[in-house]
């Protein structure tokens, strides 16, 4: 079997960017001081004169951005997820949500895969926080060709975005040549009549991979990719709880608030469905190399046969 192609989505990022910068005059990046990590440099390297690096301040960044989207311009204001999400919240809040502005937040090394930077770092609840801005359209994409799609989606709607990017590479599953990024409509990427599988992010092909295996078993499992976690497809949801009488729910993110969170609001307000959720449970990460962490919080391949077929056994 010939390699997957892995890609960090923070790769993706800085790679759309800098394509996209040609295409779109008015667009800006701001960075937090951390244009290498982000990968917001490969922009800063084409176009020096629409780069700002605001420093160590991200509060203040949001708040510049906010300036220029008045002004006009489409600024992608990029840092760490904790960063933007938590310590900027106040003036994502405010600056930008409030007055609905039209400004793009890139948020890079999201989730427990941070691996070694530990607990204060892993920001696993990014989601849950931007969900509850009015307004806010969150996006987590899962690969590299739907990350690049997501980052022009972007720039061509009007108004706030969260996007969710990773440090891990992880592998390429979509296809560059048929691929169409939709925000706010899932990607039915198997039909199954036993369970149906909500994943986003890193964890949607891990969620493809434990299907198969699930197949093997005789367990037929359908695989939905929630790229656009809000506005969320609602449709999509309902017709595979229909379908099925059982969901789960995957991610790289806590339980509370996320993925799980607005699937189960969908679920109980329009079809009410047994659920089962694999996410980070009520508690911090810590640090360690990704992959092992990955599997160590149950966010894995593995964990997801285990619980769907616990799940489908007691249905």
């Amino acid at each position: 079997m010939a390699d997957v192609k892995k890609i960090a989505t923070r790769e993706s990022y800085g790679n759309a960017l800098a394509e996209l910068g040609d295409k779109y005059d008015k667009l800006v990046v701001l960075d937090a001081d951390l244009a290498a990590a982000t990968k917001t440099g490969i922009f800063k390297k084409k176009f020096p004169d629409r780069h700002f690096d605001c420093g160590i301040a991200e509060s203040n960044m949001m708040s510049v951005a906010a300036g220029m989207a008045a002004t006009g311009l489409i600024p992608f204001a990029s840092t760490f997820a904790m960063f933007a999400a938590g310590r900027a919240f106040e003036q994502v809040r405010n600056s930008i949500g409030y007055p609905h502005l039209n400004v793009k937040i890139g948020a890079t090394h999201a989730g427990i895969s941070v691996g070694e930077d530990g607990a204060t770092h892993q920001c696993n609840e990014d989601i849950a926080l931007m969900r509850t801005i009015p307004g806010m359209t969150v996006i987590n994409p899962a690969d590299d060709v739907e990350a690049r799609a997501a980052v022009e989606a972007a720039i061509n709607y009007v108004g706030p975005v969260y996007m969710r990017f990773g440090r891990l590479a992880v592998p390429v599953f979509n296809d560059a040549a048929s691929y169409k990024f939709e925000m706010g409509k899932g990607v039915q990427l198997r039909d199954g009549k036993d369970i149906a599988i909500f994943a986003t992010g890193l964890m949607v092909n891990e969620a493809i991979e434990a299907a198969k295996t699930l197949a093997n078993e005789g367990i037929d499992a359908a695989v939905i990719n929630i790229h656009t976690i809000k506005p969320i497809d609602e449709d999509i949801i309902v017709k595979n709880a229909e379908k099925t009488n059982l969901v789960m729910t995957v991610e790289e993110h806590s339980i509370i608030g996320g993925l799980g969170s607005a699937v189960a609001d969908v679920l109980s307000a329009k079809r009410p469905t047994k659920q089962v959720r694999i996410g980070v449970n009520d508690e911090f990460g810590h640090s360690g190399p990704a992959v092992e962490l990955l599997k160590q919080f149950g966010l894995c391949a593995d964990n997801i046969v285990a619980k769907a077929r616990e799940a489908v056994k007691a249905k």
